[in-house]
Order: structure tokens, then sequence, then C-alpha cells
């Protein structure tokens, strides 16, 4: 796996290469939990759906990235999204992306397209946040209670270099009293690209309020609500989400 250093920070990634053609390069940006590993074959599958050439990445404090070494503060996504993703696009050579943002990852990628003032192709949404809801932290306190009693966390080990930290560092961040006011809303009517937005009827972090503020506020916006679906469409959904993306990255780039 190589790696690269992103403000001051050693952090891994990986390469899909499809095609040679003038194609954006579809960029994932993980979950609160997630990493490289996480994906698993999806970033794959859908770079050879849409012939995109994607780039996977452990942000700082996750997978085989630099294991994090303070706590996190609240502006942390907006920290990925306004400082560290531009200078790894720079880096990497990435120009116009399109960004696919999990959970968290969704949230970083309307930071950036509505902050960075950088171009973008395009935003794939899956369970974006953009406020703090009640479901959001008791379901993250439920968390908490799983990884101190239940093998979560022999689970989630395989997949970061230190997974106390990875955890540790996402879930008191989420359950600090100063987290509540977190809210991205002032973002949103700055989003120019195009945007689809997808999420679970039966997800566990976030009401269906989240997407209808995606779309009362995004100019360019398709909403896309998925059944017997949680947190993970991506999972839970594989070949609607694919079916999805792939008609959406063949709107935006024909």
């Amino acid at each position: 796996m190589p790696f690269v250093t992103v403000c001051s920070h050693r952090i891994e990634y990986e390469r899909v290469v499809v095609t040679r053609a003038d194609r954006p390069t579809l960029v994932f940006l993980h979950e609160g939990l997630g990493s490289v590993a996480m994906w698993r074959d999806f970033p794959s599958r859908v770079a050879h759906a849409t012939n995109c050439n994607a780039l996977v990445y452990s942000r700082y404090g996750y997978g085989s990235s630099e294991p994090l070494r303070e706590p996190r503060t609240v502006s942390y996504m907006h920290d990925e999204a306004l400082a560290t993703l531009p200078e790894l696009l720079d880096q990497l050579a990435i120009d116009r992306p399109i960004l696919v943002g999990h959970s968290d990852g969704g949230s970083i990628a309307l930071i950036h397209a509505g902050g960075a003032r950088r171009p973008v192709g395009g935003l794939v949404l899956m369970a974006p946040h953009v406020l703090v809801e009640d479901i959001s932290i008791a379901s993250i306190a439920a968390a908490k209670v799983t990884y101190e009693t239940s093998d979560l966390r022999a689970k989630l080990a395989p997949y970061h270099a230190d997974v106390d930290s990875a955890f540790w560092g996402w879930n008191r961040i989420w359950l600090h009293p100063d987290f509540r006011r977190w809210n991205i809303e002032d973002y949103l009517p700055r989003v120019s690209c195009p945007v689809i937005a997808m999420q679970g009827e039966d997800d566990e972090y976030g009401s269906m309020e989240q997407l209808a503020r995606i779309g009362r506020q995004v100019a360019d916006v398709e909403l896309l609500t998925l059944k017997d679906c949680r947190h993970s469409p991506h999972r839970d959904q594989p070949e609607a989400v694919m079916e999805a993306m792939t008609a959406f990255v063949d709107r935006i780039t024909a």
C-alpha cells in the first residue's frame, strides 16, 4: 500500500486504474470508523461500472494511516475538507474529482464542495450528516457500550493500525456536548456541482431530515431513499447504489 504525507501526517491510499480516457476520478471518503480496507471491493466495482479511475484513502487516525495522537475537535470534518483533502488531491494530481462520501465522508464532501473553492465534478453522498440529531447521539452512545462489552473491538481491529484511537477519536467527539451545535447547512447553497444523496429508511444514525435539508438547499440534487437499508447503503443495497451511481456519473459526464 503506498503512502503520502499530507498536512504532516502519513496517509495510506490506493488507486484503482481502469481507463486512460479523459474521465473524472472517483475519490472515496469513508465513514467515521472506516478505512481503505473497510470499503472492500466496492470502489473497484464502481470504477469498472463507471469507467472512471478511483482513489481510496484512510484519513489520519484510520486504517494504516498514522494513528491519532490527540483528541479530535469539533472542526475535524472541516479540517479534512478544507485543508487535508485539497493537499491530497494536489499531491496526487487529481483535478475536478467526483467525491463519493459515506456518513462523515459525505459531510466532508459537502464542506469541500461548498467551501474549498476548487472545481468538483459531482458528489455521491451516502447517509451524509448536515446536523446532529438525537438519533445520531443515541446510536453513537450505544456504540460506546457495544465497543466496551462485545466483540466489536475485535471485529474492527483488522481494519485499523490503532483500533482504540480510531474508535475513541470518533466516538468521544460526537458525544462531546460542544458537538451538538455542529451544523454544515451554511455550505449547502454554495455547492454548485451536481449531487446525488441517498439514505436508508432504517438508518440508525440519522433521520430523513438530513436528506430533506440537502434537497431544499442544494441547487442540482437528486435524492434516493432506500428500503430495507440501514446506515451503509453500499453494503445493505449494493446493486441499487451501483445502478444509481452509474446513471449519475453517466449523466454528469455526458
